[in-house]
């Protein structure tokens, strides 16, 4: 934690082996610091206190997109995203899955909301969009590493917390399900996001170099996403 004047900004540190540090705003609001491994708390504090502007404004505009959040129930006639569209939900006595998309709907067993507990019915969606997100989102990236001219090992679709994607040395990369909310430009934009991250593990301008290379027009894409991600939940 540091502390500006009368200000204190907590955030936290990760340490990885990488030339450069840099600081994001997590989807949630909490402030990450990663940085080299070789950086001392008193370097990690003073980068911190020289950003401190930046991490205000930031912190202000990351509270009023969320204020924006939308906060869906689960009763007929509410739209849930996928695929960038929003899918009516359709509440019915009985059927194989317990929730499917059929003829423009979302249709959901009832029994999963009839009792006023929801969370049957988050986790529903939730294993739909992991279902449907492992085939879509390894052919995405079948056909963006050749461009990017990388590798990925194995792809994954899975609960992420603060992150839309992750990725590991090794090759190894996650998506978090709620992509499948978002439009497939959107979708390819944090694919390709993720593959450069094999060239390099900051955000530098090298990094965004390689995604320029294979996407020109990411920033209109990564906008969106900054301005939109919040509403991508069940």
């Amino acid at each position: 934690m540091t502390e500006q004047g009368d200000k204190r900004i907590a955030f936290e540190v990760i340490r990885s082996p990488r030339s450069t540090a840099d600081i994001i705003i997590e989807r949630d609001g909490s402030v990450v610091v990663r940085a080299p491994a070789w950086a001392d708390d008193a370097q990690v504090d003073d980068l911190v206190k020289s950003k401190h502007y930046w991490i205000y404004q930031s912190l202000a505009e990351w509270r009023d997109l969320n204020a924006t959040r939308v906060l869906r129930e689960y009763k007929n006639g509410e739209g849930f995203l996928y695929l960038g569209r929003a899918h009516r939900l359709l509440l019915v006595a009985e059927q194989d899955e317990p929730l499917q998309l059929k003829n423009g709907r979302f249709t959901l067993r009832r029994e999963l909301v009839e009792h006023g507990d929801v969370a049957a019915a988050k986790l529903a969606f939730r294993d739909f969009y992991v279902a449907h997100g492992r085939d879509r989102l390894a052919a995405r990236v079948g056909y963006y590493a050749p461009k990017v001219g990388v590798t990925a090992t194995s792809i994954d679709v899975r609960d992420l917390g603060n992150r839309w994607a992750s990725c590991s040395t090794s090759g190894d990369i996650a998506f978090h399900w709620k992509c499948m909310m978002a439009p497939q430009t959107i979708i390819d934009y944090v694919v390709v996001h993720e593959l450069c991250h094999f060239h390099h593990a900051d955000h530098s301008d090298a990094f965004w170099n390689e995604v320029d290379k294979v996407m020109p027009r990411y920033r209109e894409r990564k906008e969106w996403l900054r301005v939109n991600g919040a509403g991508l939940d069940v």
